[in-house]
């Protein structure tokens, strides 16, 4: 059976696009799936009850939620196919350093202002 991956996500969400990088990164093919923020989905309610949020990884009918963790799934899942994080300890600890860089300067920036104009 093939897997089946969706992605439940709004096209400028920054931990969508965390999501979208992985998984292109690692070549795996999904369905994109633009929910509207104001009006949520069925769909999006019935996946991700507890936050109500997006991005959402439905992979094969379970839901997998929170963009860090979708990194982590999807990385552990095809682990056959090219590494998101390097093999050597240190190497790690600095990949994720940047990470944690990136959202603390620019991510909560870049957040403030989405939630600026597109408040919900």
């Amino acid at each position: 059976m093939a897997d089946e991956v969706v992605l439940l996500d709004f096209w400028a969400s920054v931990f969508g696009m965390r999501v979208r990088i992985a998984l292109a990164e690692k070549g795996i093919e999904y369905e994109y799936k633009e929910d509207d923020l104001r009006n949520k989905s069925e769909l999006l309610l019935k996946m991700n009850p507890v936050h109500k949020k997006i991005p959402v990884l439905i992979h094969n009918g379970k839901p997998v939620y929170e963009s860090l963790i979708i990194v982590q799934y999807i990385d552990e899942v095809w682990n056959d196919k090219s590494p998101l994080l390097p093999s050597d300890p240190y190497q790690r600890a600095h990949a994720r350093f940047w990470a944690d860089f990136v959202d603390q300067k620019v991510e909560k920036p870049l957040q403030f202002l989405f939630l600026t104009f597109f408040s919900f």
